[in-house]
């Protein structure tokens, strides 16, 4: 019977086309919508992890106190056995070292003269290490517009937009002033090894990126960090599992007065990441939820005006014997394999598009050239394993519904006044 019914829908055009196309475009904007949503939000978490909190990141009490001012006066210090023990202790996690400072940077001429300046926002990496991973993290070698990643002391990466603003070169000479970690005066020359572009106003309007050994050098602060970043090894933030990791490591320092003392905040807790998250939650799933009843309110009523444009067909067909039964079983036989048919054109083609802009995105840039916020610039979308089966729920739940409840009319066909329908 399905054979039967496949090649009726694949020949009578005016009862399968409109349904299928109704379902398709509902399907379609149902994943496509679905997945740059969860692109766009993710993203966002995604990015704030990989620059500013880590899963994990660990500070002094103070540090923790006054990070947006980056005191490194009350950074971390022995820091080369605490990540030791990090790494020992929780080794579900990738461990790094990170410095961050502010000072200003000069740009001299030919003559030694100041040509240009400007305040910066420096980050000392673990360039030099090939097992940090900090260059993939930070998508540094995507991210160059032009020269290449320092491989050698002295040497310094800026943003193209800062370079651009201070008429800067490859190979030009730049001088960063600031203060080292006792606050005294430091001056540090750097050679410009390359240019980079985030797709951050923030970042790409004054970041100079160098090694922590020039960092920790140019700024006092031999075995000395800012703070340490864990990620996990799956590359996904768990709140569960960061929680736990958190609680854990904190209570060995639970008894501590020492300011000093390191603490373990997760990214929950950090750059009021706990509302956006809890937002990005509901949001989401409320996002979904409304959608497929839309969809679903949109294809039931395509199901009841196709079973009810099919009233004088199911007239005939009890006129000749056929058991209603029969006809409404093979109604809503119809009506699954045209949802299949729909849903799975959809499908395709939701997918198509959410992978397109998960590799192209929508570039917003023009209309963030004033802001400030640590946000991408393209905004793309995320596949995830949902979308193979999300739009199934709209576009075969919804038709059969539709379907069922039209066919209860054949129920109330009365056989005896079949004939005189007909003959009008």
């Amino acid at each position: 019977m399905i054979k039967f019914l496949v090649k009726a829908i694949l020949r009578d055009k005016n009862r399968s086309l409109l349904p299928i196309i109704v379902i398709s475009i509902g399907v379609f904007l149902t994943i496509s919508l679905s997945g740059y949503l969860r692109g766009v939000m993710g993203d966002m978490i995604d990015q704030t992890a990989r620059f500013e909190t880590g899963h994990l990141k660990v500070m002094t009490r103070a540090y923790a106190g006054n990070k947006d001012q980056m005191p490194n006066d009350l950074a971390l210090l022995g820091v080369n056995e605490l990540t030791q023990s990090l790494r020992k202790e929780f080794p579900n996690y990738q461990w790094v070292e990170r410095i961050r400072f502010g000072g200003l940077i000069d740009a001299p001429d030919a003559e030694g003269e100041s040509k240009g300046q400007g305040p910066s926002a420096g980050l000392a990496i673990e360039l030099f290490s090939d097992n940090s991973g900090e260059v993939e993290r930070l998508n540094i070698p995507h991210s160059i517009v032009s020269g290449r990643i320092p491989q050698k002391a002295k040497e310094a990466l800026i943003g193209d937009e800062f370079a651009r603003k201070l008429k800067l070169d490859i190979g030009d000479e730049i001088t960063y002033l600031g203060t080292t970690m006792n606050g005294s005066m430091t001056m540090e020359s750097f050679t410009i090894s390359g240019t980079v572009r985030f797709g951050m106003a923030a970042m790409d309007k004054g970041a100079v990126i160098i090694d922590i050994s020039d960092a920790r050098n140019m700024l006092d602060m031999e075995n000395g960090a800012g703070e340490i970043l864990g990620f996990s090894d799956e590359g996904v933030y768990f709140d569960e599992t960061a929680k736990q990791t958190e609680q854990a490591f904190n209570a060995y320092y639970a008894n501590s007065n020492d300011t000093f003392a390191p603490v373990m905040f997760r990214l929950r807790e950090q750059n009021n990441m706990a509302n956006y998250l809890d937002y990005v939650d509901s949001f989401a799933s409320m996002f979904v939820v409304i959608f497929v009843i839309i969809m679903s309110v949109v294809l039931w009523n395509t199901g009841l005006i196709g079973g009810l444009r099919r009233y004088q067909e199911f007239g005939i067909r009890l006129a000749l014997g056929e058991s209603k039964g029969h006809i409404y079983r093979t109604l809503l036989t119809e009506a699954v394999l045209v949802g299949i048919l729909g849903s799975l054109a959809g499908t395709s083609l939701g997918l198509a598009a959410v992978l397109y802009l998960q590799v192209h995105g929508i570039d917003i840039s023009g209309m963030m050239s004033g802001t400030t916020m640590m946000m991408p610039s393209v905004l793309r979308a995320k596949f995830t394993t949902d979308l193979l089966y999300i739009g199934f729920i709209p576009g075969v739940a919804a038709m059969v519904a539709g379907n069922m409840l039209s066919g209860i009319g054949i129920y109330k066909r009365e056989t005896a006044t079949l004939f005189k329908e007909l003959e009008v």
